[in-house]
Formats: structure tokens, C-alpha cells, sequence
């Protein structure tokens, strides 16, 4: 739990930092998930930031049935749920820009603000219920918080890698939850060492980020290994 916890940590407040340094107009650049700009990436990443604490003021499931592998089993991600979720984060980030001027200076920090107080009240959710308490995500599965919040730290660290792509900024992925999402993805195995890959580029390859070349596949399928399904 406390990996997962500083992983988590460590990734919003580097994305908080990230956001109190934004140019407004980048709000409004397209990204590589179609067809959200920055902000409605932004807003789909608060969102699921925030989903726990809400999750532990609910009743308690008696026992987890899924981990966090299986939460993003690709089965799971139909379109309907797609749809939904991709037009949650536009009217959000429609809300969220309402009432703004887009090119006024205190946009920039009411972001980061925002989002700080969202990830920190979720932490604050955590730490006042025991590590075993079980919740039940918007899938319908029960899940251990320690399992959640894992993917929590995929939603931030992967969305991340997005956004700097869309920013045209370097990577900012923190070492803590680079190894978090790194494990997970691996199902803690090694990967074949010929690949040559840092963790960085692991990640990149494994979600889909950067697609994985003829030789790089041959390698994967001679050794046996394979990616845990990532549906989203």
C-alpha cells in the first residue's frame, strides 16, 4: 500500500506542478485520444483521480473480486462506455471553463489548485479506512483499495505520457509510479532484456503509446512474454 500510495502521490502533485504552468491556449491542442483536447484530457484524468473517495463513502463490498490487472481487461471497455465517459469529460471540462477568462493568469492556478485539492482529498479518503477495506468501482467489480488505487496511478502516470505528448513537453513520469505502472503492465516479469528498453519506453510500448516494431514483437513472441490486457 504505501508504493502505491507515494505513486499516486508523486504523480498528481507532478502533474499539479505541470498545470500551474500551462499557456491557456494549450488547453484547446488536440491529443492522441480522440477526440479530447488537453482540457477534456484533463478533466477525464481529475475525474478519475477523484472516483475513490467517493467509492469509500459507499457500503462496502464483502470480499474483492478483481485486481487491478482485471480492471482493465479490455472486455469491459465497450462503446457505450466509452461514449459515456468521453462525454463526461467534455461537459466537465465545459464546467470547469465556464465563468473564465481562458487567457486571464489565474486560470493556470485554479487548475492546479483544483486538482490538488481533488488528488489530496482522495488520499485523505484512503488513509482514513483500513488498507483491506473493499470498494466497488463503476465496472461493478469489488476491488481492495490498494488494487484501485494502483490504477489510479495508471490513469494519471499513462494520461500523462499523453498530455506531454500533446504539450510538446518531455515526459514528467515520476520514478515511483513509473515502476508501479511498469509492474502491473509486466504482470512483474522481466522483459526480454535484447529488447533494450527503459522503463519509459516500456510503457510507452505496452499501452500503445509508441507502437512496437516487427523485431521488437518477434523477440516478445519468442520468449513467451505477453502484456497484461490494457482496455483503457
Amino acid at each position: 500500500m504505501d508504493e502505491v500510495r507515494d505513486a499516486f502521490r508523486d504523480e498528481c502533485r507532478r502533474l499539479g506542478e505541470i498545470l500551474r504552468t500551462l499557456d491557456p491556449a494549450a488547453l484547446d491542442r488536440p491529443t492522441d485520444c480522440p477526440p479530447w483536447t488537453v482540457a477534456e484530457l484533463l478533466a477525464h484524468v481529475r475525474t478519475g483521480v477523484g472516483r475513490l473517495a467517493d467509492m469509500l463513502a459507499a457500503p462496502a463490498p464483502a470480499r474483492a473480486q478483481v485486481d487491478a490487472a482485471g480492471y482493465f481487461g479490455a472486455a469491459k471497455f465497450t462503446p457505450q462506455v466509452d461514449a459515456a465517459r468521453i462525454n463526461a469529460a467534455q461537459a466537465e471540462a465545459a464546467g470547469l471553463d465556464a465563468g473564465h477568462d481562458p487567457a486571464g493568469p489565474a486560470d493556470r492556478s485554479r487548475l492546479g489548485a483544483d486538482f490538488d485539492r481533488v488528488w489530496r482529498a482522495t488520499l485523505d479518503a484512503v488513509d482514513a479506512h483500513p488498507h483491506d477495506r473493499v470498494v466497488r468501482t463503476r465496472h461493478g467489480d469489488a476491488m481492495t483499495v490498494p488494487e484501485f488505487l494502483r490504477t489510479r496511478v495508471v490513469e494519471v502516470g499513462v494520461h500523462g505520457l499523453d498530455l506531454a505528448a500533446a504539450l510538446d513537453r518531455s515526459p514528467w513520469l515520476t520514478p515511483t509510479a513509473g515502476q508501479v505502472i511498469a509492474d502491473l503492465l509486466t504482470g512483474g516479469r522481466a522483459v526480454p532484456p535484447e529488447l533494450g528498453w527503459d522503463r519509459l519506453t516500456l510503457i510507452r510500448k505496452a499501452t500503445g503509446r509508441t507502437p512496437r516494431s516487427r523485431a521488437e514483437q518477434a523477440t516478445l513472441d519468442t520468449t513467451g512474454f505477453r502484456f497484461l490486457a490494457f482496455g483503457g
